[in-house]
Formats: C-alpha cells, sequence, structure tokens
C-alpha cells in the first residue's frame, strides 16, 4: 500500500493563522508574539493573569517501552487532543519540542504523524522558535564564565579537577563526549578534560521546563552548582555571577510557543528534556497555561512509562503540585509481537502467540502506572497490518489487567478515528477515581530513593553501587538536598539496564554508574548502565536523505 509521508501530509495541512488559534483560547492578540503567520509565543503577563482560574483535567499520554516496530505516542497525544475537541470537550495538548540530534540520527521528528501532527511540522523538527539555541548558548556562557574566572586568577579557589559543567551542543556527536580544552599555551588557559552533552540533557534545560517564571528561572539557574574547591566546597552559578546574563538569553525561550494540529486544534510546543537522561516531559508553565485555559489538557512523557511516566508523576506532578486524571498506555500489536520475540522483518505477518508472549512489558506498566493512583486506559494504536485476532489478543490481556484496550486510527483517519478513547479517556476522568501519590516521599534517603523506583518501576532485585556513590549521596542530604526527587538516567528500551532485555524480566540488578546533582533543576540524575548523555549517529543517519527539492521543499524529515 502506498502511504503519503507525514511530510506531504504536513505540507497540504491547511493552516489558520496563528492569531484564530489563540482567539480559541481567549488569548488576545496583543499577548501573542508571533514568528510568522503559524506560530506564536504567549506573553508572561497574560499567563500571569490566568492565577484564579480554576485546572482543567490532565491526561497524560504514555507507551510501552520503545521497539524498531514504533509506538506512536507523540501522533496518539496529538490524536487525543483532536477527538477530545471532536466530542465537544475543549482540549488543548502540550507535548515537547524536537532535538535536532535525534532529527538527523535515528528517531526522527517529534510533531506525531499521518492525520494526527502538530503543524508547522518543519519548522517544529528544525529550528522553530530558537528555544534551544538559546538554551545552548545560556549552558555555553556559563561553561565560558567559569574557565574566564580560573583565567583571570580564581578567586573564588575552584579546582580545576572538580569543574562539573560540562558543554553542550544540540546534535548527536560521540567525539565530543569526553575531550580536554584550553591547549595551546599560556594564552588559552588552564587544559583540563571536560565533555559535552546534549542539549536536551542540559540542566539549564530542565531548570526553564521546571521554572514558573522569569524569577523562578534565575534563581534556580543561580543554584545550578559548577565546581567544587579543594575542600569540596561547592560553587554556584551566582558566584560566578552568570545567572543574570544566563536569565537574559532565555527570556523569550520561557514563554509558551502556540501551534495548531492539522484539525486547527491548539497545541502547546515548549522545552524538550530527553527522557532516558532528563526528567523528559514539556515545560511546566505552559501545562499550567494550559490547565487555565482548556477543560482538557493532553500531554505525554517521553519513552516507555518506565521512564517518562515515572519521572512526569515523581519529578514534575510532585514540583509543579499538578494533579493527573487519567493515563493512556500506548501499544502496539507490532510491539507486543517484536517483545514476544519476532524479528521486525517478519511483524507483517499474524503471530497471536507471540502478541500474547509479549503483552507483560504492556501489563507490566499498567501495573506500574495503576500504583500512582491514576485510573488508566489502553490505546492500541492500529497498523494496516494488524489482524482482528492480534487486536483481541491485546484487548483480552489487558482485560485481565483490570483495564481496557480501544482500537485506535487516528493516524489514518484523524479524530475520526479516536473518538472511542476520547470518550474513556472522559469517562475516566469526570469518574474521580484518581487518587494520586508520588512513587516515595520527599524524606526519604536518596539512596533508598533509587531502590525504590528499581524494586518497584523495574521489579529488579537491587541497586549495585560503589561505596563513594552512596558515599556522595549521603554528602548531598548533609548537605540539605535530601528532600529532592531522582532523575533515572537509563536505556529506554528495557525494564533493565540491558537495551537488549525485552518482555518483563525479573531477577536482575541496576547498576548506578554515577550520580549528579541538578540543585538548580532540583533533582539527583542516577546514570544507569551504559547511557550517554551525548548521543552517537548511527551507521546511515537520516541526515543522509534529508535534503531540499526543485521547489525548495524540505524533503526526509519524518
Amino acid at each position: 500500500m502506498a502511504f503519503k509521508t507525514d511530510i506531504e501530509i504536513a505540507r497540504e495541512a491547511k493552516k489558520k493563522p496563528i492569531m484564530e488559534i489563540g482567539a480559541k483560547l481567549g488569548i488576545p492578540q496583543a499577548d501573542l508574539l508571533p514568528y510568522g503567520h503559524d506560530k506564536a509565543k504567549v506573553s508572561q503577563s497574560f499567563i500571569d493573569s490566568l492565577a484564579g482560574r480554576p485546572d482543567g483535567k490532565l491526561i497524560l499520554v504514555t507507551a510501552i517501552n520503545p521497539t524498531p516496530a514504533g509506538e506512536g505516542k507523540t501522533t496518539t497525544t496529538v490524536g487525543l487532543g483532536d477527538g477530545l475537541n471532536r466530542i465537544g470537550k475543549k482540549a488543548v495538548i502540550c507535548i515537547r519540542e524536537a532535538s535536532l540530534g535525534p532529527n538527523f540520527g535515528m528517531k526522527g521528528g517529534a510533531a506525531g504523524g499521518g492525520m494526527s501532527q502538530v503543524v508547522p511540522m518543519e519548522d517544529m523538527n528544525l529550528h522553530f522558535t530558537g528555544d534551544f539555541h538559546a538554551i545552548t548558548s545560556a549552558h555555553n556562557l556559563l561553561s565560558a564564565m567559569i574557565d574566564n574566572h580560573i583565567y583571570w586568577g580564581n578567586e573564588l579557589k575552584i579546582d580545576e579537577r572538580r569543574v562539573v559543567w560540562r558543554r553542550v551542543m544540540d546534535m548527536n556527536d560521540r567525539a565530543l563526549r569526553d575531550i580536554v580544552v584550553s591547549l595551546g599555551g599560556v594564552s588559552n588557559g588552564f587544559p583540563r578534560q571536560t565533555g559535552f552533552d546534549i542539549t536536551v540533557a542540559s540542566e539549564v534545560m530542565a531548570i526553564l521546563c521546571l521554572s514558573k517564571n522569569l524569577e523562578d528561572l534565575q534563581k534556580r539557574l543561580g543554584n545550578i552548582v559548577v565546581a567544587y574547591t579543594r575542600d569540596k566546597k561547592p560553587i554556584y552559578c551566582r558566584d560566578i555571577k552568570a545567572d543574570g546574563a544566563m536569565t537574559v538569553l532565555l527570556k523569550d525561550a520561557m514563554q509558551p510557543n502556540l501551534v495548531q494540529t492539522l484539525e486547527n486544534n491548539p497545541a502547546f510546543v515548549h522545552g524538550g528534556p530527553f527522557a532516558n537522561i532528563a526528567h523528559g516531559c514539556n515545560s511546566v508553565i505552559a501545562t499550567q497555561t494550559a490547565l487555565k485555559l482548556g477543560e482538557y489538557v493532553v500531554t505525554e512523557a517521553g519513552f516507555g512509562a518506565d521512564l517518562g511516566a515515572e519521572k512526569f508523576f515523581d519529578i514534575k506532578c510532585r514540583k509543579a503540585g499538578l494533579k493527573p486524571s487519567a493515563a493512556v498506555i500506548v501499544a502496539t500489536v507490532r510491539a507486543m509481537k517484536m517483545n514476544g520475540g519476532v524479528a521486525k522483518a517478519d511483524l507483517g505477518a499474524e503471530n497471536v502467540e507471540a502478541v500474547k508472549k509479549g503483552c507483560p512489558n504492556l501489563g507490566r506498566h499498567i501495573g506500574n502506572v495503576k500504583g500512582f493512583g491514576v485510573p488508566v486506559v489502553v490505546a492500541i494504536n492500529h497498523f494496516y497490518s494488524d489482524t482482528d485476532a492480534e487486536v483481541q489478543a491485546v484487548k483480552d490481556y489487558v482485560a485481565a489487567q483490570g483495564a481496557e484496550a480501544i482500537l485506535c486510527k487516528h493516524w489514518a483517519l484523524g479524530s475520526a478515528g479516536i473518538e472511542d478513547l476520547a470518550k474513556k479517556v472522559v469517562q475516566l476522568a469526570e469518574s474521580g477515581s484518581a487518587n494520586f501519590a508520588p512513587l516515595y516521599p520527599d524524606d526519604m534517603g536518596l539512596f533508598q530513593k533509587i531502590e525504590t523506583i528499581a524494586k518497584r518501576i523495574y521489579h529488579a532485585d537491587e541497586v549495585l553501587a560503589d561505596k563513594s556513590i552512596r558515599d556522595q549521596l549521603k554528602t548531598w542530604e548533609a548537605a540539605g538536598y535530601g528532600n529532592l526527587p531522582i532523575c533515572m538516567a537509563k536505556t529506554q528500551y528495557s525494564f533493565t539496564t540491558d537495551p537488549n532485555v525485552r518482555g518483563a524480566p525479573t531477577g536482575h540488578s541496576v547498576p548506578v554508574r554515577e550520580v549528579r546533582l541538578s540543585a538548580g533543576a532540583g533533582f539527583i540524575v542516577a546514570i544507569c548502565g551504559e547511557i550517554m548523555t551525548m548521543p552517537g549517529l548511527p551507521k546511515v543517519p537520516s541526515a543522509e536523505v534529508i535534503r531540499l527539492n526543485d521547489q525548495g521543499q524540505i524533503e526526509g524529515l519524518f
């Protein structure tokens, strides 16, 4: 069967002027800062004016562990937002911005797909409104000011061996993971070992996504720990006097971006921390603004529920005081077959037994999300090769788990293909059955928090960590950071730290290789297994097929 590509569909979109989309939400034209005709930022003054309004209902879209077969989480998020509007609810979509690294690497874009997309798709997947460039610049300004401070006498007595602030860029580049800077003589400074992370792993990204306003943003930036002295006293960003200038660079990036779906429904696209190395949710300010403007807000958390949903609940909801009303777990028949041991090349053939064998991965996620006190429904994202028997096998399995699975055809049909899910979400959200609570209390010890996530979410037997890591956590507790939540940096492909282990494994261990303090963002990062904070490009990167055609249109984005 021949299908139009996502970019071909997006190119045919009948977009409305962004001022009309804003008017749907009651945003005055004067409070929209337009970037062309189809995207705009919302002013902080308008956002501040919404403070007294009641909140709408918050719906989280999450998923099973991603497979090469593809799950379509963002596509389902966009489709559900359109579907809720179709059945008469005033719904707003909140998703993350796309990183250039995955766009030109392997994962592709982050604007949805088929008939459930956010547009302008090309802009969203490239430079958009410049937010990521601003974050990159602010981050690297701090890096430059640290080295400059050391060069001009090092008044703060920074131990050059203990500078913990790395540099960032928004591209996958393995050559920059571990580097030496300041070679070339006295005029270039003092040589030291450092490295680059990808921009979406930057603490500045996490801070922007968790800040309430510019004042909160500057305070959090000032709290970033950038280095230590020889006697291990922390040096903060505010000690380097970089927080003010960084806030200036981030002034516009802090304002949420308003765009639209193919069906001309409003969508906020703002922020983009990775879910396997950061907290994986769009910005708090966009979500809270949407909750004041709509009856329903549909948002997503990155990768599978073991990473994105756990961090959404334990970090974003905890820190922002959000209370989700329902959760949707996206699964596909193809992914169930892959979890059941079928090779990607054989996914087109019916294999009900493999579907049944792969379903425990979905079951694990259902149980985990229910454990947060949030009612769950499963969205089966339909592929044309799915058979009735395979779909029924998933429905039967999910029913046995005490939930319902609904077949969704939004990729092909837009909102018309997802009405059943929209109605079920409304039923769950309005039943009042949500009794949300994070996984662990603030006052639990840091290592115990890591163990709680590993045992209750990953179903591991134990956490492996050297004495130096446990001692570091105790030092942070003594310094007043013990109440922070944990942000697990782990492979997205498995409940274990081995990306090749599919299904719902038990009896495994979670090795913690390193811990990092994100004092500004307000969490501790636990880096597990072989996860990288600077990805590399695959053998055949997507960049090889991205180009301009004879009409000057972009080809190859997906």
